[in-house]
Order: C-alpha cells, then structure tokens, then sequence
C-alpha cells in the first residue's frame, strides 16, 4: 500500500472576529449561494444575520470590506491545506491530483468564490485586488512553482513554467462555474453537480497529468 495522507485536515483558520462579524459573513455567504449571485445588499445581509446594517460597516468598513474578508475566510482552509498536501509523503503525482480535486470541490462547496474573486480583482478597489492577490493568487502561484519542482526532481513531470501552469489549472477549474450561465444559454447544460464535480475532476488530471507527465521516452 502507498503512502497516506496524515492525521486530519488542519481546522479553518480563525479570522479573529466576534460573533457578530461571523454572523454577517454567514449571511452573505448564504444568500449569495440561495441567489446564485454576489449582488446582494447590506439590507439584505443585515435582515437575514438579525443585525443592523450599520455593523457592516462598524465591523468591516463597507460592503466590499464585507466581501473581502468572507473570501478571506473561506480561501483559509484552502490555502492551508496547501502546505499540509506539499509536506505529505506522497509522489508528485499523486499530490497533483489532490489538488485538482480540492480545487474544484473547493469553488464547488463555495459557488460565489470564482464571482467574488473577479469582482474583487477587476471591479472593486486596488487594495481589496492587492489583498486578494496576497491571500489567494501568491500562495497558489507559489504551491504551483514548488510542487513542479518537486515533480522534476523525482522525474516525474517534465518542466514547466509555474505561472503558465496556474492559468491553465485553475482558469479551468474558475470557468467551469463561471462560463456555466453561458453554456446553459448556448447548449441546456444544467447546474454543477456532486457528479459534474466527479466527471470534471476526472477529466482534468487526464488533461493537466496528460501534459505535465514526463514519458518515459522523454530525454
């Protein structure tokens, strides 16, 4: 039997809030997965957290600091477990397909996070991109750059540039959700399952192990 994964996945990191801000982040996060949209209210939010509107803006400063800090929450988990999957005693290989998994189950388990960090880049401020660049982008890019080096050193996997790499993992795994209304338009695809979850992580360690894999007739 190969090697196992250790012990249990580190608990969420606590964004250090009281119970009042979690609350709010709770609501939001709920109603934009009720709504399928981020376009939500701070009256909205305050109705369905029993609070006021003013302590959004009390606790996070305005709507986006709200959203920032929601993305913020629920990347922690993700992103360390980024380092708890590159310290496992497992190939290359086999970390490369946890990953893929754990990236789609992630935006699946959190269906406004691909919308949210779009917005947060491109359609809000430069310091809530800078932020997001800091907590989500740069630890990924990161992760990438070192597990591809990790894969060259067992010989595993041929080289290959960590930014490249991380547009094309993780702009595919971002479009499943975020061309989904477009495909349902175009062709009546329905909503991503449990089992579109499944076919697609199948589909991309066929693709990204298909291109990253060094043969064993490779010089």
């Amino acid at each position: 039997m190969g090697p196992q994964l250790q012990n249990s996945v580190p608990e969420k990191l606590a964004v250090g809030r009281n119970a009042t801000a979690e609350k709010l982040l709770d609501a939001a996060s709920e109603l934009m997965i009720q709504r399928s949209s981020i376009e939500i209210s701070l009256s909205d939010i305050a109705q369905k957290s029993g609070s006021n509107a003013a302590l959004v803006k009390y606790h996070f400063g305005n709507k986006d600091g709200l959203l920032l800090a929601l993305l913020a929450r629920d990347a922690a988990t993700e992103v360390a477990n980024l380092e708890y999957l590159l310290a496992q005693p497992l190939p290359p290989t086999a970390k490369l397909k946890l990953h893929i998994s754990g990236i789609i189950r992630a935006y699946h388990r959190f269906p406004y996070m691909n919308r949210l960090i779009h917005y947060l880049l491109h359609e809000s401020s430069a310091e809530a991109a800078d932020e997001v660049s800091k907590f989500f982008v740069a630890p990924l890019l990161d992760f990438h750059r070192r597990l591809i080096e990790e894969g060259i050193a067992t010989g595993e996997f041929r080289a290959v540039d960590p930014v490249l790499f991380y547009t094309s993992l993780i702009g595919a795994c971002d479009h499943l959700f975020f061309g989904r209304h477009a495909m349902s338009r175009a062709i009546g695809v329905g909503p991503v399952t449990d089992e579109v979850c499944r076919q697609y992580i199948a589909h991309m360690e066929a693709l990204i192990c298909g291109g990253i894999l060094k043969r064993a007739s490779s010089e």
